[in-house]
């Protein structure tokens, strides 16, 4: 494999691609079912992709230190895939593009964008070892809707939007750190998750299974049967991890995916 698609390859594994993916679907998703053109949703696409390509390139960067310590192998430039300098300049890079490529989708919803970017850089930057390492992503989250929104009928989007996504930001928190909390301890990690301990994994569904709720019973309208399905849906996957100490973490990523799909449903509810 040449040197080239070597560090190609390591770019692609070091942006994290399964939140990257995730978080740009999602808000695709909801764009369009908020009313968004084809164009504005392929916009959209670009404004989350470019700004999370320097989140996840700058937090690979970052942790490059602790993470060879702890020899992740997980981690491409612990792999020796890419180096940690080409991260430091991707990063920088994507930065500067997600930055026109936000305020493309107007003043107020590109400056949404850039404070989830903000937020994103801050936690990577020194939040994530402190105590309120939650509240970058509650806030990032919670700017969501209104970056959808703004960008599509220049109204600020519902508080239960907003509430909702900042829950799952909380949530996405705890699912993403727990996986991870032995290494984070070793390396000196002393954020919010690492602080509970055992307890940050049966904490992690609870702040998706609120989003949930709120998701299905605060837009106006009747809840409907597909309303009450998903809340049954996530009352049986929270018995499931309390009942079941050893409960697979694919359980708490089964009530987020629930709750991510509430919101793409209610996505028209966004708008007046």
């Amino acid at each position: 494999m040449s040197p080239a698609v070597t560090t190609v390859r390591g770019l692609a594994l070091a942006c994290h691609p399964g939140p990257t993916v995730a978080v740009t679907a999602l808000t695709t998703a909801v764009a369009w079912s908020a009313g968004r053109s084809p164009a504005g949703c392929l916009l959209v696409a670009a404004t989350i992709l470019t700004g999370h390509l320097s989140i996840g390139w700058s937090n690979d960067a970052i942790d490059a230190a602790r993470d060879t310590i702890v020899n992740r192998q997980d981690k491409p430039v612990v792999r020796g895939l890419v180096s940690r300098r080409t991260l430091i300049v991707a990063a920088a890079v994507m930065l500067v593009v997600t930055i026109p490529v936000s305020l493309a989708n107007g003043i107020a919803a590109g400056l949404m964008h850039l404070l989830f970017v903000a937020c994103a850089w801050a936690y990577n930057l020194g939040l994530k070892s402190t105590a309120v390492s939650w509240l970058p992503y509650a806030v990032a989250f919670g700017a969501l809707p209104s970056f959808v929104t703004l960008g599509t009928t220049h109204t600020w989007a519902p508080w239960w939007a907003t509430a909702a996504t900042a829950l799952l930001g909380v949530g996405a928190h705890l699912a993403n750190v727990v996986p991870d909390l032995a290494d984070d301890l070793a390396t000196g990690v002393r954020g919010w998750p690492q602080r509970l301990g055992r307890a940050a994994r049966l904490l992690a569904p609870v702040p998706l299974a609120a989003a949930t709720l709120l998701l299905v019973v605060a837009p106006p309208g009747p809840v409907g049967v597909v309303g009450w399905v998903t809340l049954g849906a996530v009352a049986v996957l929270l018995a499931v991890i309390v009942t079941w100490k050893n409960a697979p973490f694919l359980v708490t990523i089964a009530v987020a995916a629930v709750s991510v799909a509430a919101l793409v449903l209610r996505g028209d509810a966004l708008v007046p």
